[in-house]
């Protein structure tokens, strides 16, 4: 079996988005993937509004955070850059590159992003600090849903 391409990964991406709810199994050679979705798609969430977290302290929103999510104002998003799998570390056991009240420059890595196998690291684009973290470790996201805001300095 040839390698897949970013462009396989996109299109078999883009054809399990566009099957809606239902349980999918594509096997490709040796790989096997299985997503299974109920409801009717992914329901948007209202704005937090939750008091500002104290620093040290982890605040994830709820795991529903997708692209519809209103970015309030005077904040930075971190965006997903395609559909994949959010990290907060670089590696099982590891401790989380940062956390809600971490100071951060524009080249500092935030988090890791996989998509088949693929991991990229994400930057934090911005000089701040973190503000909330809206997805969970190893949470399934979609391509431009905010993961994490930084309160700019």
């Amino acid at each position: 079996m040839s390698e897949l391409t970013h462009e396989d990964v996109q299109a078999i991406l883009k054809l399990i988005n566009e099957m809606g709810d239902r349980d999918i199994r594509l096997e490709i050679g040796e790989l096997k993937v299985r997503v299974t979705r109920e409801g009717h798609g992914v329901p948007a969430i209202p704005e937090p509004t939750l008091p500002p977290p104290a620093p040290n302290v982890s605040a994830v929103a709820p795991p529903a955070a997708t692209k519809t999510f209103k970015v309030p104002v005077g904040q930075a998003a971190v965006r997903a850059p395609t559909s994949g799998t959010f990290y907060r570390a670089g590696s099982p056991g590891a401790p989380p590159y940062v956390e809600v009240g971490t100071r951060v420059a524009p080249d500092d890595i935030i988090c890791v992003f996989e998509v088949m196998k693929l991991f990229t690291s994400l930057r934090a684009g911005v000089a701040g600090t973190v503000s909330t973290i809206l997805v969970a470790n190893e949470a399934l996201v979609e391509q431009d849903q905010p993961l994490i805001l930084i309160t700019p300095h």
